[in-house]
């Protein structure tokens, strides 16, 4: 799949389907865009189950953090990353680990990594890169 270009339908059917969110990246800080991007999930209706293994059992925006994407005790529909676009590959081998696995991989504006994305769909997993849900939402749901 190309990742030039999303179609409308495309972004709409993730979006009005997933309904559980690994936030990879998450932060307290709310100048960081990621600690804006989950709240605007949460408000959304998304359960948002923050990832960072520096704050695991911290509260962000009165979600539990855990340390890493196995320790989610849920099936997560999508994880949502917020980290450097060379941890990509990293994430998909994470997500690949995880029973059942997630529907969708998203990474975040500047996160791309074609490589990663082939891998994650030839298992089955849809992938967006470099976009931002918070972003998309208003765009394609309204």
């Amino acid at each position: 799949m190309s990742h030039d270009h999303y179609d409308a339908s495309f972004i709409r059917d993730i979006l009005g389907t997933v309904k559980t969110i690994a936030l990879l990246g998450a932060s307290p800080k709310p100048e960081r865009p990621s600690h804006g991007v989950m709240g605007f999930l949460l408000r959304k209706g998304y359960r948002v189950i923050p990832v960072n293994p520096g704050l695991a059992g911290k509260q962000i925006h009165g979600q539990t953090v855990v340390a890493t994407l196995a320790d989610i005790a849920e099936p997560v529909d999508m994880i949502d990353v917020f980290r450097a676009p060379e941890y990509l590959e990293q994430v998909v081998d994470e997500a690949l680990a995880l029973d059942p696995l997630p529907k969708v991989i998203w990474g975040q504006l500047g996160v791309r990594d074609d490589h990663a994305a082939e891998r994650a769909e030839a298992a089955g997993i849809r992938v967006v890169m470099d976009r931002c849900p918070a972003i998309e939402y208003p765009r394609v749901m309204a």
